[in-house]
């Protein structure tokens, strides 16, 4: 699994076996059951995750019980919790959709890797780059963006969830009732679309 990591680095940036070697130290991995709450709300925990094999997602739940889910990560995806990277309770749920392996990196991996490694500098701005760019993409899309549109990105950003992943979740991550994506999906299919 951690080379799994040091591919999915050497994919982006040139990155030698001896120099990821001096940084992996600080890794570790872990296997987490369908269904096992990886993170629960409140945590503090002080690391973000790396899927090599499975699928997590991170989501809140409203005062009236609802999830709310923000992100999900298949394989050779990160998620983490920005709050636990700034020393505050994280505010979200990550739990394992399936059975999954992750990298467990310290929340100041990338940074003291960074020091270490300085090619790896570049490529930590732009994780963070690419990931204010997906949120801000994220939340235009739930502010203005219809259900279809909403469904067609969704397809687009994942585009092997659709049969891995509940359909109320798949609601629940476009903002909309299963019933409306039941809808949206029987109206796509009218038009003979195919994902």
């Amino acid at each position: 699994m951690i080379h799994q990591f040091q591919k999915y680095l050497q994919e982006k940036i040139e990155i030698t076996d001896e120099q990821f070697e001096s940084i992996s130290s600080a890794l570790k991995v872990k296997k987490f059951e369908k269904n096992e709450i990886v993170q629960y709300t409140g945590d503090n925990f002080k690391h973000g995750y790396f899927v090599g094999k499975g699928l997590l997602r991170a989501y809140s739940i409203d005062a009236k019980g609802k999830e709310h889910i923000l992100q999900f990560a298949p394989e050779n995806w990160l998620v983490s919790d920005r709050n636990n990277m700034n020393n505050e309770p994280s505010i979200f749920f990550i739990d394992a959709i399936e059975a999954t392996e992750a990298v467990l990196m310290p929340n100041n991996f990338m940074e003291e890797a960074a020091r270490q490694v300085p090619c790896l500098q570049p490529m930590q701005i732009k994780l963070l780059n690419n990931s204010i760019r997906f949120m801000q993409k994220r939340i235009n899309m739930l502010l203005s963006a219809t259900a279809e549109e909403r469904y067609l990105d969704f397809i687009k950003l994942y585009p092997n969830l659709t049969l891995r992943v509940p359909q109320w979740m798949i609601a629940s991550y476009l903002g909309i009732t299963p019933e409306s994506l039941s809808r949206v999906r029987k109206e796509l299919a009218n038009k003979h679309f195919r994902p």
